[in-house]
């Protein structure tokens, strides 16, 4: 499985939203964190493993990211720049993100901060998966096991894989709320909206040499 396209078409624009992406969506991450309303299922199992062992959650993050990348290798996946970006990146943006970012002191403030965190989560996705260098690793699993697996539902795979996450993640300290609803509703509304609005066009293929026009010569 092939995922990093063509690395000379378009770069500047490519890398730049790549790892534009991947910085927001680990800034996003400390938003819904320190909304404290919630988490999505992948992130409450990440604050759980945090909880438990003492670690960051970006250290949580990235731990992570290299396991579920190892069970890759049954399924024959090759990662590509984005996948081993998005494994190391989003883990270090979002440690660095909650240094800076307060904690709301008031209930509508955390809102705010959950909706900004969600909406952000959106774009993230849409500039990252955009820049065609590979999914991250969660996503490359289900689509991954669906592709060695015809005939099993990417829904009900995605919705298996992630429910054992999240209840794992709950059992482990995570927080699971509001945010947790909010953003299961709205961020495949928001990737509908986004990754078509950041997706690099890949290069245009080559059009077929034409045949010369028969001449009076060719036709006698």
């Amino acid at each position: 499985m092939a995922a990093s396209g063509n690395l000379r078409h378009r770069p500047v624009r490519r890398f730049t939203q790549l790892y534009l992406g991947l910085t927001l969506y680990g800034t996003s991450m400390a938003m819904m964190l320190r909304s404290d309303l919630g988490l999505n299922p992948w992130d409450v199992f990440h604050q759980g493993l945090s909880r438990l062992t003492g670690v960051s959650i970006g250290v949580a993050t990235i731990v992570t990211g290299v396991a579920v990348l190892l069970l890759w290798i049954p399924l024959r996946l090759r990662p590509g720049l984005g996948t081993v970006s998005n494994v190391l990146v989003i883990g270090v943006a979002v440690d660095l993100a909650l240094t800076v970012l307060p904690t709301p002191g008031n209930l509508p403030g955390r809102i705010a901060l959950l909706v900004a965190g969600i909406v952000g989560n959106g774009v993230a996705t849409g500039l990252y998966i955009g820049a065609r260098f590979g999914p991250g690793p969660r996503d490359g699993l289900m689509t991954g096991y669906v592709a060695r697996h015809p005939g099993r539902s990417l829904r009900l795979v995605r919705t298996t894989i992630e429910g054992t996450v999240l209840a794992v993640g709950w059992l482990l300290g995570g927080t699971v709320g509001l945010g947790t609803v909010a953003y299961a509703l709205a961020i495949g509304p928001l990737a509908q909206v986004f990754i078509p609005m950041f997706t690099v066009a890949p290069p245009a293929a080559p059009e077929p040499p034409r045949r010369p026009e028969p001449t009076l010569a060719d036709r006698q």
